[in-house]
């Protein structure tokens, strides 16, 4: 569907074909018609598929078709998790309200809170902020949320993840309740839309893609190698292919230090952002980064969901993360808007069962690339089937199953016949030592006395040592 077909005012559709964009992605031309119609919505969209403008120009053109002559008054509160992502939104409105005299600010934390009490004085319609230095302003009295007619949460399962839930709590009450809520997010888990559906009214639900995918436009492979050649390949890969622009997640952000030395002891122009760094040096490093004055920039997960570059062409997973959904968030940094895009991952068999959730998580097996001259010592186990749960959890539940079993069976037999239970005891006594210990939580089931349960504890470890 073309922009021109959703009744966009004309300075929105300038503004629009400014960017070069003619046609709406699937989240643009569902979400656009609903967020006009003032209808609360939870929507759901992959990462890099144009989630922000999808609620952006629908909120810029509300607040153009309802402006009084007073003084900017938040009427359009958004949250996000994030300083990156609060500030990426910020552009967003500048830019697709260039033609339109609507009021923006963005606030966070890590920078000075003076200026942006002084911006506030003087009035904005859109406020976006991160949850902690908006409650900070609002008990330095600040900023008034009283004439908020739409909230907007972005990233919500993210803000659930990193515990701001009890703040957007706090944020809610401050609101008037005759608001509409906006949820946007890349995913949503069980427990987020949950969430959404306790905190919105009635809320038209948006779907545009099937849940913990990745997006099309990205193509996939890892790089099986050994942990403590990491650094060096990835060194290899730069110089050899000549990569600019890529984006490398490292876990932890002294992980994403230790490669920023290790790459510009090689030669090799690089940055990194993470919570550490100042709130200038994050933002001074990300510009650097989009005007190609540094080649690669280090990222932790945290500072991931800010950074919307469109033509990024590549994303390297330096260590995969814990959590199976941030896999999806770092690759969508890559093949947006429609371009093409990759994404590589180094993986170590330590990491095996970060690999194999991943796997689940994106219904997909990555394609396996060893490079020549730095195969794996430590082979990387294989993939397993992607239908199946996490085979430790098999385990915990089997051995639950059958110790309930034999607890259930035991019983019986018991009320039966003692000498059948002494029988059972003792082919269980004779059994290998897994069934031991099997046979030591049935007994858990029959408490004794402390004084032989501790004589027998006693006898156990003497036996396992």
């Amino acid at each position: 569907m073309q922009f021109s077909q959703l009744g966009l005012l004309p300075e929105l559709l300038r503004a629009v074909d400014d960017k070069g964009y003619s046609k709406t992605t699937p989240i643009q031309e569902k979400a656009i018609p609903a967020v006009l119609s003032k209808r609360d919505i939870m929507a759901s969209a992959q990462t890099g598929t144009g989630k922000t403008a999808a609620f952006v120009l629908p909120l810029l053109q509300l607040l153009s078709q309802d402006r009084d002559n007073d003084k900017p008054r938040v009427r359009v509160l958004i949250i996000t998790p994030t300083r990156e992502l609060a500030a990426q939104i910020q552009d967003s409105v500048l830019t697709y309200g260039r033609y339109l005299e609507i009021k923006s600010m963005a606030v966070f934390g890590g920078v000075n809170i003076k200026p942006q009490i002084r911006q506030l004085r003087i009035g904005t319609d859109i406020l976006i902020a991160t949850p902690g230095r908006l409650l900070d302003l609002v008990q330095q009295k600040a900023v008034h949320l009283g004439h908020v007619g739409t909230l907007v949460l972005d990233e919500a399962d993210r803000m659930l993840d990193m515990g701001f839930i009890p703040d957007i709590k706090r944020i809610q009450a401050l609101v008037p309740k005759t608001k509409r809520s906006l949820l946007f997010s890349a995913t949503f888990s069980n427990d987020i839309r949950a969430l959404a559906k306790s905190m919105l009214n009635q809320p038209l639900e948006i779907d545009v893609a099937p849940r913990n995918t990745t997006i099309e436009t990205v193509n996939q492979k890892i790089h099986p190698v050994d942990k403590k050649v990491k650094s060096s390949l990835l060194i290899h890969l730069i110089k050899q292919q000549s990569w600019r622009q890529v984006l490398v997640f490292t876990r932890t952000k002294h992980g994403a230090n230790r490669l920023v030395k290790a790459l510009t002891k090689a030669g090799i122009s690089s940055d990194a952002i993470h919570g550490n760094k100042t709130q200038g040096a994050r933002t001074r490093a990300l510009a650097a980064f989009k005007n190609h004055q540094t080649d690669i920039l280090v990222a932790t997960d945290i500072a991931a969901r800010g950074i919307d570059i469109v033509q990024l062409p590549l994303v390297v997973n330096f260590d995969l993360p814990n959590v199976a959904e941030d896999y999806v968030h770092r690759i969508g940094r890559t093949g947006r808007a429609g371009i093409k895009g990759s994404a590589i991952s180094l993986v170590s068999a330590d990491e095996i069962k970060q690999l194999r959730d991943i796997e689940r998580f994106i219904k997909m097996h990555l394609q396996r690339d060893e490079v020549d001259g730095f195969e794996p010592i430590e082979q990387l186990s294989e993939s397993r089937s992607l239908s199946s749960p996490a085979p430790a959890r098999i385990n915990r539940r089997m051995n639950k199953t059958r110790s309930k079993q034999r607890v259930d069976k035991r019983g019986s037999q018991a009320q039966a016949d003692s000498s059948g239970r002494s029988s059972q005891d003792n082919r269980n006594q004779s059994s290998g030592q897994s069934r031991s210990t099997t046979h030591s939580r049935v007994r858990s089931f029959s408490p004794k006395p402390a004084n032989q349960r501790s004589r027998s504890s006693q006898g156990s470890r003497r036996q396992m040592s």
